[in-house]
């Protein structure tokens, strides 16, 4: 059997990504029936079918799969190498995708880009806000920001954040024709406003502790949401109750604008830690990031 090229390989591991010969054949700079001719070619020379093509999609056979989860990451250390030797060459350079979520983004990742890009102009940052347990790998994104707890074992977890709290607000018109919940479960004949997780498609379960008793509430509402900003701005509106970080809310509780309960059972949140693979080889872009957000308090 003949041996496939570098070429040809490149050429199926673009293709498997994007799933798409448009798109792959636009990324590669060659025209579709060229990258298609490569594809026919090295399955004839492999003697097994990689991809399965339709009118609107192209994924991976299982050969496919097993052969774009062998040699892909490879690929990826190669690509590294090469540019952290073209980085050495002056400054740290090159872009670097971020899965984030919006409160860790807005307190953590913004500030510290603001201070930090306009000295280094080489680096590109992509921030992509998402409530999802996201595959890093599979995405192809060079380091997430999640909650502690959330952070797979297999993963290299760096702490870029302390412990927060986390306060059930509503404002005080709500609170004008319904009573104060005095436990967790008083929450049931309350109008709450849900976090939507696009992972199960369900609604976030309050946490909340007290004397080391735990327990979760699924919130019941009228409106649910991806996006603290959209559910601070309902809790405002006297929509219903809200459940987000303290620093969140805190303004708009010292103004009066919202009033905060169920203060005794507030469960702290684990903080923010920014993890990445443990076989990733660093560029120093990369590097430099991962300083400027580690927690120093």
């Amino acid at each position: 059997m003949a041996r496939p090229t570098v070429d040809d390989l490149v050429a199926f591991l673009v293709v498997a990504r994007e799933q798409s010969f448009t798109r792959a054949a636009a990324q590669m700079g060659v025209s579709q029936p060229a990258l298609s001719k490569t594809i026919r070619e090295l399955e004839h020379r492999l003697g097994v079918r990689l991809l399965t093509r339709t009118t609107r999609s192209v994924s991976t056979t299982e050969a496919g799969e097993r052969l774009l989860q062998t040699i892909g990451p490879h690929f990826d250390g190669i690509d590294a190498g090469l540019a952290a030797l073209g980085e050495l060459r002056d400054r740290p350079a090159g872009n670097l995708r971020i899965t984030s979520v919006e409160h860790a983004s807005q307190t953590i990742l913004a500030p510290a880009m603001a201070k930090l890009l306009p000295k280094f102009p080489e680096i590109t940052i992509e921030i992509i806000n998402d409530y999802g347990l996201t595959d890093i790998v599979a995405d192809r994104f060079d380091m997430g920001i999640r909650l502690g707890e959330q952070v797979a074992q297999d993963m290299i977890a760096v702490r870029i954040g302390p412990d927060f709290g986390m306060a059930v607000v509503g404002s005080p018109s709500y609170f004008e024709e319904r009573p104060i919940p005095l436990m967790p479960h008083d929450l049931t004949g309350h109008a709450c406003i849900g976090l939507r997780l696009p992972t199960s498609g369900g609604l976030w379960s309050w946490p909340f502790a007290k004397d080391g008793r735990e327990l979760k509430v699924r919130p019941q509402g009228p409106v649910a949401f991806n996006t603290i900003t959209l559910t601070l701005d309902m809790a405002l509106a006297s929509v219903g109750l809200a459940y987000l970080p303290e620093d969140v809310v805190g303004e708009h509780i010292t103004r009066g604008r919202l009033i905060r309960v169920l203060a005794d059972w507030s469960s702290p949140a684990s903080g923010y830690h920014l993890y990445y693979p443990s076989r990733r080889q660093p560029t120093p872009a990369f590097s430099l990031i991962l300083d400027a957000l580690r927690y120093r308090g």
